[in-house]
């Protein structure tokens, strides 16, 4: 008698396993989708605790913005998020790119001075992870990160610690620290999203243990306003799009190697950035093809 019980059991177990974590996925995909739209956003950072008592730290770092946020592909197991920015209602540039992959085994970690590591992980440890990529604006990768959304108590957040290149704001500024330790907070608001950041500011040599220069506190608080302000945006996305369709068609082709990459920080005395900014929806897939294969070392 016990045993005929035993299976019906579990298929009742079954079955409220897959339905949970069907809602998860369901509520999971909602989070990252309320991250798309238009939003007024501040960035704060400001330096806190640094080892060696002789360090004098960072001027405190404010900024403020408009920022379209645009979603330009879904399926099942992705979701990718084309930011851009709005200058004095008008003007527009091409900002970060933030990509989800549920149960994503691949990905690129940073290393040090424009090296990206591939790492494959074991099935399990990705299971109901999420995994965020983010791109620099020229669709280079920048860093990485997998980990669980939370739905609980009335909050959705999720919580990774990913290294990166020097943030956008330093890196043309600082030479005494070469990897960034984010420890990353996004979570969905009432009025948009949060964007927590607790940082560490390493110095990273081969062969060496990793030394910290500083930690830092990164405050960026997205708020929703209406799609109306961000209309120029949408308009020029529109416009642009299928040139950076063919981009990110070339770098998945680098990316699908499956191999360490690394990467030239200028050719011609120019970033990536200032090479393919000027292209147009007319330039061949060819000549995106061979731009970007320069920057590539062997």
């Amino acid at each position: 008698m016990k045993s005929r019980n035993f299976i019906p059991l579990v298929l009742v177990m079954l079955i409220f396993w897959a339905t949970n974590a069907q809602e998860s996925l369901k509520e999971d995909r909602k989070a990252i989708k309320e991250m798309c739209g238009c939003f007024e956003v501040t960035f704060k950072y400001t330096e806190t605790f640094a080892p060696e008592i002789d360090y004098e730290k960072a001027y405190d770092y404010t900024a403020t913005a408009l920022e379209w946020a645009e979603m330009i592909e879904e399926d099942d197991e992705k979701i990718s998020i084309q930011h851009l920015l709005v200058i004095n209602d008008s003007t527009i540039i091409k900002h970060w790119r933030q990509d989800w992959t549920y149960e994503d085994r691949t990905r690129y970690e940073y290393d040090k001075d424009n090296k990206w590591k591939f790492v494959k992980s074991p099935k399990k440890a990705v299971k109901g992870q999420w995994t965020q990529s983010v791109y620099q604006v020229d669709d280079s990768p920048r860093y990485s990160g997998s980990a669980t959304w939370i739905h609980a108590d009335g909050r959705h957040y999720w919580d990774d610690e990913a290294d990166s290149p020097l943030p956008r704001r330093e890196y043309s500024k600082r030479s005494d620290y070469n990897v960034m330790n984010r420890g990353n907070h996004v979570e969905i608001t009432d009025y948009g999203w949060l964007h927590e950041q607790d940082n560490k500011k390493i110095i990273r040599e081969d062969g060496e243990e990793d030394v910290l220069l500083v930690q830092e506190k990164g405050y960026n608080v997205y708020k929703k306003v209406p799609d109306s302000k961000c209309l120029a945006a949408k308009n020029w996305w529109k416009e642009n799009k299928e040139f950076w369709v063919k981009a990110r068609k070339n770098w998945a082709t680098i990316f699908d190697n499956n191999e360490d990459l690394t990467l030239k920080k200028s050719v011609d005395g120019k970033p990536l950035f200032m090479h393919l900014f000027p292209m147009d929806v007319n330039t061949s897939e060819d000549k995106i093809e061979a731009t970007i294969e320069e920057f590539i070392e062997e």
